[in-house]
């Protein structure tokens, strides 16, 4: 394998850890990665969803009695069966979606420009919520996953749909929704966490079957250390976030993808970085 190739499959997939499960956007710092690494092509655009398996068994991993707990209780635990219930609502809405639209989303919006777009609108957004949060205009009516209804679990969902459009973020989109319909922020950071599991392996599962034709097995090597960067990074990731998340609320985030957004949308009509499309 080319060294310089897996440089940059490494540096990849670490974005992709460092990013997935905070509401800044992986898929938009990807985007904005590769371009900088000239590290673009349909092929890559596959990688990109592909490594997301890396970071999702992070959580898997962070998440693995919680997970064994709710298997084992599947067949005689009503607890269970509703949460895995509201994880097959919540998913529902993003999956019908991509499917509809994943082609057009991937021709006209994997580009620079519409992801730093997305990132300016998606910090203002998270701004408006926390504003909103601090002035009590949003009362907490569910303080755990295990208290959320199909209609909460819906309502997540359809928040996290908007994440279909790159730079949106799908954890942002999941938990600042989330914390919009009523849930405290370890609530939705936690189902945030467990929605990405059917998420991001539907995604990955369905865009490596369309890519088939693209790919060989010369390419497993950069995928699996992709995916390997994607998991320590995602691993550490994790654990920081649920650290963070007890004392601070999401400003911090917002602020950064509104001056990073800006930063991108004035180096591309200025010309200070030649931005790949």
């Amino acid at each position: 394998m080319d060294p310089i190739l897996a440089l940059k499959a490494i540096i990849m997939g670490i974005v992709e850890g460092l990013t997935e499960f905070l509401p800044i956007s992986s898929t938009g710092h990807l985007i904005l990665a590769g371009s900088l690494l000239d590290f673009v092509g349909p092929k890559v655009k596959v990688f990109e969803i592909a490594i997301q398996t890396g970071a999702l068994l992070a959580v898997i991993w962070e998440y693995r009695a919680r997970i064994a707990d709710i298997s084992g209780g599947l067949f005689r635990e009503r607890r269970s069966q509703r949460f895995v219930l509201n994880i097959i609502v919540a998913f529902i809405p993003a999956a019908a979606l991509g499917l509809m639209f994943a082609s057009v989303i991937n021709e006209k919006l994997f580009t620079p420009v519409p992801v730093a777009i997305a990132f300016i609108v998606g910090g203002f957004l998270i701004l408006w919520i926390e504003r909103a949060n601090r002035l009590g205009l949003h009362k907490v009516r569910v303080e755990s996953v295990d208290d959320m209804s199909i209609v909460d679990a819906l309502k997540v969902g359809c928040a996290q749909a908007f994440a279909l459009i790159p730079g949106t973020s799908r954890s942002g989109a999941s938990i600042i929704g989330g914390m919009y319909f009523g849930l405290s922020r370890k609530a939705a950071t936690e189902f945030s966490f467990f929605l990405a599991i059917p998420t991001l392996f539907g995604a990955t599962i369905y865009s490596v079957y369309k890519a088939r034709d693209l790919l060989s097995m010369s390419d497993v090597p950069m995928f699996a250390l992709g995916g390997f960067a994607a998991f320590v990074s995602g691993f550490f990731c994790v654990r920081w976030l649920l650290r963070y998340i007890s004392t601070h609320d999401f400003t911090f985030f917002a602020y950064y993808r509104i001056v990073f957004g800006l930063f991108v949308l004035l180096s591309a009509h200025y010309d200070w970085v030649v931005w790949s499309e």
